[in-house]
């Protein structure tokens, strides 16, 4: 089977041979199987438990921070503090949405529409309906809504659509990717208000507008009150800075520079999953650090699998992708950045030009 991708330039080809008489199908079902009979997907309640004791205590002390610095710019290292702990309130939401925390699916939904839109100030049905597209089809071209044209072009046909100023920035687009997630915080709660907003069809409408609202306005009065207005709005900006930038962070090594497939691909389950996805390796501070995204690939196998389980379930996956002939990917973190930011500087050469030429210089043709 052959699966290619529109990365760096002309298209990476990855080929997977199969064994002569297996059935996709069932070498997908032995695998769960295997874990399956391991218990790994076994829910793992208190320790989501632990985890929001010990992210809401983190919340706590930056709130007791917050009153007793008052008027001082140290301020902003209590915001910086606050994106990363609503992260980690982002991961755990992902987490109930993927039904990991609880047995009940309408338990797994409340708890996470509470986090993501009272906490975090994200839309639950929005991120709701744009990951479930995502994990059904990750890096398909058509069907994943991570990779569709945005900010950022991920395929050269979505580049070489990019003129004047935007064309500029897709050049330069892997090496601005980063500093760019700056503002990623802000874009995700303006996609949360449009949803809930919108047209389209919103599950518990009512309640997400109740909780994003609420969530929104006590967070501006509690800042503004406090705080003079300057130091107001560098808090805010701080926070959100923080919030995206870790957020992308954590999100953008899973599946960037990874195969893209065609829109009409005909690849089984294990191998779409396998062969688009990417882990990073490390030890249980990473596990931390990337909320459990850091074993991408099994997260995509059992999308309900705990945290806690997925270290154990990597080891069966690699043995079975081994034994299988399935290539499996696994880099360190600063790896897998150094590999986004040429895929995507690689791919925005279709705009024309080179990532190092200077704005100036080709501006007047020099």
């Amino acid at each position: 089977m052959t699966i290619e991708a529109p990365a760096l330039q002309g298209r990476i080809r990855t080929t997977t041979p199969k064994r002569p008489g297996t059935n996709p199908t069932s070498e997908y079902s032995a695998l769960l199987h295997t874990v399956r009979d391991q218990g790994l997907l076994g829910r793992r309640t208190g320790f989501y438990i632990m985890m929001f004791g010990a992210v809401t205590l983190a919340l706590g002390g930056a709130a007791v921070g917050f009153v007793l610095l008052g008027d001082s710019w140290f301020q902003l290292l209590i915001a910086a503090a606050l994106g990363i702990i609503l992260t980690q309130f982002a991961f755990l939401a992902h987490e109930a949405s993927h039904r990991q925390v609880f047995l009940s699916g309408k338990a797994n939904d409340r708890a996470g529409r509470t986090l993501a839109n009272l906490v975090v100030g994200i839309s639950y049905s929005w991120w709701m309906t744009k990951h479930s597209r995502h994990h059904a089809n990750p890096n398909v071209l058509g069907k994943d809504p991570d990779i569709d044209r945005d900010v950022v072009s991920f395929t050269p046909e979505d580049a070489a659509r990019a003129t004047g100023l935007y064309g500029w920035f897709t050049r330069h687009q892997g090496f601005l990717f980063f500093p760019v997630l700056i503002f990623e915080g802000l874009n995700l709660h303006i996609h949360g208000f449009r949803t809930v907003f919108g047209a389209g069809k919103v599950d518990k409408r009512g309640l997400e507008i109740a909780m994003l609202v609420t969530r929104v306005a006590v967070y501006l009065a509690v800042v503004f009150a406090f705080l003079p207005l300057g130091l107001a709005f560098a808090f805010i900006g701080v926070q959100l800075a923080v919030f995206g930038v870790y957020m992308g962070a954590s999100f953008a090594p899973n599946h960037k520079g990874m195969p893209i497939l065609p829109r009409d691909s005909k690849v089984d389950f294990l191998r779409r999953q396998v062969l688009t996805s990417r882990n990073i390796r490390g030890s249980r501070v990473m596990d931390v650090f990337m909320g459990g995204l850091n074993y991408q690939i099994e997260h995509h196998l059992f999308p309900n699998m705990p945290r806690p389980h997925l270290k154990h379930a990597q080891k069966i996956t690699k043995a079975y992708c081994r034994d299988h002939s399935i290539e499996y990917t696994e880099t360190g973190l600063r790896q897998s950045y150094g590999i986004v930011i040429r895929y995507l500087n690689r791919v925005g050469l279709a705009a024309g030009g080179d990532p190092f030429d200077c704005p100036a210089a080709t501006a007047f043709g020099r």
